[in-house]
C-alpha cells in the first residue's frame, strides 16, 4: 500500500468511524471505485487506533473522570459508589457483547460479511434501525415524555442494549456509532448523550482489536518500513479527521435528527447494488500497509 491510499483511507476511516454511516463499508467502497485492493481487516484495525486518540482527545474530561472514579471505587470495592464510576462499569458491561460474538464469529467478520453484498443488506438493516430510533423519538416528543440527558442517567439496562448493539456493528456497513445511538435513543437517551456513551464505549472495543491484530499479524502490517511508513501515515489522517468528525456531531445532535444519514445510507445503499448488479466487482487482493 502507497502512502497516498494509507491517507486517503485514513481520511475515509476517521470521517465514517464516528459519522452513522459505517466506516467499514466506506473502507471497501472507495478501494473498489478507485481500484486499489482491498485494505486488510489488520490494517483497518490498527488504523482505528487515530479515531480512538481522537476520541480520547474530544472527550478527555469524561474519559479522566470516569476512569478515576472506577479505579478508585474498584479499589473500595464499590463499583456503584458515585455516578462517574457506574458509567465505567456501564462501559465494561457493555463491551462484554462485541468482545464475545468478536471472538466467536472472528473468521466470519473477517471474510465473508467483508463481501460488498454482505455490506449492501447490512446498510438497509441497520438504516431502519436508525429511522426507527427517530421514529420513536418523534412519538415520545409529541406524547411530551423527556429523554434522558447526562452519562450520569445510564443504567445498567442501556449499557447491556447499547453493547449488544455495538456487537453488530461488527458486521460491515451497520456502523457501530448509527447502531448504538440509535439503541441510546430507543431506551430513552437524547441524541447527544447515546452519542457520548457510544464514543466512549468504542474505546476498549477498538482498542482490543487493534492489540489483537497486532499480535496476530504484525509481520504483514509492519513488516517493512513502507509498510509501517504507511500505517503511520495512515493513523495520523484517521486521527485529524476522526477529531473533526466527532466534535461536529456532538454539535450537530443537540439541536437535529439522524435523519440525513438515514437519507445518505439509503442512497448509498441503493448506488452499491445498482452498481454490483451492473456487473462490477471489487478487487480480490488485500493490501495490509
Amino acid at each position: 500500500m502507497s502512502i497516498l491510499e494509507a491517507v486517503v483511507l485514513g481520511v475515509v476511516q476517521g470521517l465514517t468511524e464516528f459519522l452513522p454511516i459505517s466506516s467499514t463499508a466506506h473502507m471497501r467502497i472507495v478501494p473498489s471505485l478507485l481500484g486499489w485492493s482491498t485494505p486488510t481487516a489488520a490494517f483497518e484495525a490498527v488504523v482505528q487506533c487515530g479515531t480512538l486518540a481522537a476520541v480520547v482527545a474530544v472527550m478527555w474530561r469524561d474519559v479522566r473522570a470516569i476512569a478515576g472514579a472506577f479505579i478508585e471505587a474498584v479499589g473500595r470495592v464499590r463499583p456503584w459508589a458515585d455516578p462517574e464510576a457506574r458509567v465505567g462499569l456501564f462501559i465494561v458491561v457493555g463491551t462484554l457483547p462485541i468482545v464475545a460474538v468478536g471472538l466467536a464469529f472472528k473468521e466470519l467478520i473477517k471474510g465473508p460479511l467483508r463481501a460488498l453484498e454482505s455490506i449492501v443488506v447490512a446498510l438497509g438493516a441497520a438504516t431502519l434501525a436508525m429511522a426507527l430510533a427517530e421514529w420513536v423519538a418523534w412519538r415520545r416528543s409529541r406524547a411530551g415524555k423527556p429523554t434522558r440527558d447526562g452519562l450520569t442517567v445510564l443504567r445498567l439496562a442501556d449499557s447491556l442494549a447499547v453493547g449488544c448493539a455495538q456487537a453488530l456493528a461488527l458486521v460491515p456497513g451497520t456502523s457501530r456509532s448509527g447502531i448504538t445511538i440509535s439503541a441510546g435513543m430507543l431506551r430513552g437517551l437524547d441524541r447527544r448523550t447515546a452519542a457520548r456513551f457510544s464514543f466512549l464505549l468504542s474505546l476498549p472495543a477498538i482498542a482490543a482489536a487493534a492489540v489483537l491484530e497486532l499480535a496476530e499479524e504484525w509481520r504483514d502490517i509492519l513488516g517493512t518500513p513502507q509498510a509501517r511508513a504507511a500505517l503511520l501515515a495512515g493513523t495520523l489522517a484517521a486521527t485529524l479527521t476522526g477529531y473533526l468528525a466527532i466534535r461536529w456531531l456532538l454539535r450537530l445532535l443537540t439541536s437535529h435528527t439522524l435523519w440525513p444519514f438515514v437519507a445518505y445510507r439509503i442512497v448509498l445503499a441503493a448506488l452499491l447494488a445498482a452498481w454490483l448488479l451492473a456487473g462490477h466487482a471489487a478487487p480480490t487482493g488485500t493490501a495490509g500497509g
